[in-house]
């Protein structure tokens, strides 16, 4: 992996990309950039020239989205958030899951009264009465808000003394215990990540995301490897299926040997039984007792700051 870009190297923003770093002592390279190639100038066109056949491949969108062309656009979705971490300086992450639809305790104390209205008003109505019990269980949830508030701030209090390059706070961007997450960084005076994924009804990123952080992915695939890179801990609240989807991946990756062990801490025990039965796994003989021990519960920012240090002893405590 090639080492961060410092201030002297920037790298993918520089202004001449193609150049070395004089200051490293490397010759500048005798090669223009692709931004200082020569442009054609209107009075030039001509019908040749104003074929899609004649644009460089770098600059034809339409060439790029080709389904050929598949593989090279995963390359440069994996190149270039690689390259935009390592210039930010970034060497390791705390990676924060959780459901978007669990909102500050606020915001659900209003929607769950709401509910209730309207399930009130219409007690016949049994799609009324499944809205209000389901407000009820987001309003009891909504505790994990404030909790990815305020761990997120407890971590970045730490990676700034090293200057945001370990433990930056990453979710992926979007509402809810993710807003909250990178909320936190933002109270701490920090920096946070977000990767988004292009979605049809995908919300805009939250306004806590550092912004020359905030990255955005077609591949599902691309974005979850870049969650697990830099991770040296994964933090799991109450979610749905992508909750789900990145838990159960980053358990496989572990399981298998193909990433190293990073401490995974899931929040709600009560919420985790219901929705998962790790002993019923081992009881069926489909996991061991020691993939079990893999997660570890934890109900508060506190037991999940002391689960991820005890892994850690580079940990400023």
């Amino acid at each position: 992996m090639t080492a961060p870009a410092s201030p002297e190297h920037p790298g993918l923003h520089a202004e001449h990309g193609d150049r070395h770093d004089a200051h490293q002592g490397h010759q500048q390279s005798p090669w223009p950039s692709a931004a200082e190639e020569p442009t054609q100038e209107p009075s030039l066109e001509s019908p040749q020239m104003a074929s899609a056949s004649y644009r460089l491949a770098y600059a034809d969108i339409d060439f790029l989205r080709r389904a050929e062309l598949r593989p090279v656009r995963l390359q440069l979705e994996l190149l270039k958030a690689e390259l935009v971490q390592q210039e930010a300086g970034i060497d390791s992450t705390v990676v924060i899951f959780g459901s978007t639809r669990i909102p500050e305790p606020e915001a659900a104390r209003a929607r769950l009264r709401a509910a209730e209205d309207a399930a009130a008003a219409a007690p016949d109505d049994p799609e009324l009465a499944r809205r209000a019990a389901v407000a009820r269980r987001i309003h009891a949830k909504a505790k994990y808000y404030d909790e990815a508030r305020r761990l997120a701030a407890m971590i970045t209090r730490v990676s700034q003394r090293n200057g945001h390059r370990d433990y930056v706070v990453v979710t992926g961007g979007g509402p809810g215990i993710m807003e909250a997450a990178n909320r936190g960084a933002f109270d701490a005076g920090g920096k946070s990540i977000g990767l988004r994924i292009m979605l049809p009804r995908e919300e805009r990123p939250n306004e806590y995301v550092t912004p020359e952080l905030t990255l955005q992915f077609h591949y599902f695939a691309v974005r979850k490897m870049h969650f697990i890179l830099r991770a040296k801990a994964l933090v799991v609240f109450p979610g749905g299926y992508g909750t789900l989807d990145e838990l159960f991946e980053t358990l496989a990756l572990i399981q298998t040997g193909k990433v190293r062990r990073v401490p995974v801490v899931l929040f709600g025990r009560e919420y985790w039984h219901r929705i998962v039965d790790f002993d019923a796994m081992v009881e069926e003989g489909t996991i061991s007792a020691a993939d079990r021990e893999l997660v570890r519960f934890v109900e508060c920012a506190d037991e999940a700051w002391t689960a991820i240090q005890d892994c850690w002893s580079d940990f400023a405590r």
